[in-house]
């Protein structure tokens, strides 16, 4: 059997999460778990483990930016070099903010989640795929970062900041045997912390809001991370303008 390789989930939870680390687990990937709430983990790290997948949490507020190069320098320290790290992280609390009334505050607000501390983590995990020649980063965000959608902005705006500096490295380091990349999601992820937050007390969920299942959009990265042949996916894809 191959020598196992390593994932880094920052922001798993119960939706995107869960399937990336089943996906790349059935792949002989050892996959660490990044989030806020240690509980939560340890259970995700339980059930991996009943299905023969080799997992590890790491709990850490990912809005702590000067936390971010110690945290990456642990989970190496433990699991080794990090192959692969996709950030998905997506408080259940978002809200969005229409552009005639976003101001600077609001939008720094949502900043440290959505746009730093993505390059943050992108930076610290990059330094030592850049000193082996070989790694993966995929950042994963919402279709308000590609296409305009009015009354959806806020989150839009840092989502298009840190879509494009993605884009960007990967411009400038594939050539030095390094993918990085996005998906943008259009859709509510089935299983998911924000589906739940969205529905809990009784509420119903818009039944013309369109719903993936997140094994979908799993399987998707494993393709972008595996072919490198393109930087972006949109899941569902957008129809033919």
């Amino acid at each position: 059997m191959a020598d196992k390789k390593t994932i880094v989930l920052f922001g798993a939870g119960s939706g995107l999460g869960a399937s990336l680390a089943r996906r790349f687990g059935r792949e002989n990937y050892r996959v660490a778990l990044v989030a806020r709430r240690a509980g939560p983990l340890d259970e995700h790290v339980t059930e991996l483990a009943g299905a023969g997948i080799e997992a590890a949490a790491f709990p850490a507020d990912l809005t702590d930016l000067a936390g971010i190069p110690p945290l990456v320098r642990s989970i190496e320290e433990r699991l080794g070099a990090i192959d692969v790290a996709v950030y998905a992280a997506l408080p259940p609390d978002v809200g969005f903010v229409p552009a005639a009334e976003l101001d600077a505050a609001a939008l720094k607000s949502m900043a440290d989640i959505f746009t730093f501390a993505p390059v943050e983590v992108s930076h610290a995990v990059l330094q030592g795929q850049m000193a082996r020649g070989d790694g993966a980063i995929v950042i994963v965000g919402g279709l308000s970062a590609v296409i305009t959608m009015p009354g959806l902005s806020g989150v839009g705006p840092l989502m298009a900041a840190a879509r494009n500096y993605v884009l960007t490295l990967n411009a400038e380091v594939a050539e030095r045997g390094i993918y990085a990349g996005t998906v943008s999601i259009g859709a509510m992820l089935d299983r998911s912390t924000g589906l739940r937050a969205l529905t809990g007390g009784g509420k119903m969920l818009d039944p013309n809001f369109p719903m993936i299942d997140p094994d979908v959009v799993a399987q998707e990265i494993w393709s972008l991370v595996t072919r490198r042949d393109r930087a972006e996916a949109i899941v569902p894809p957008l129809p033919p303008s």
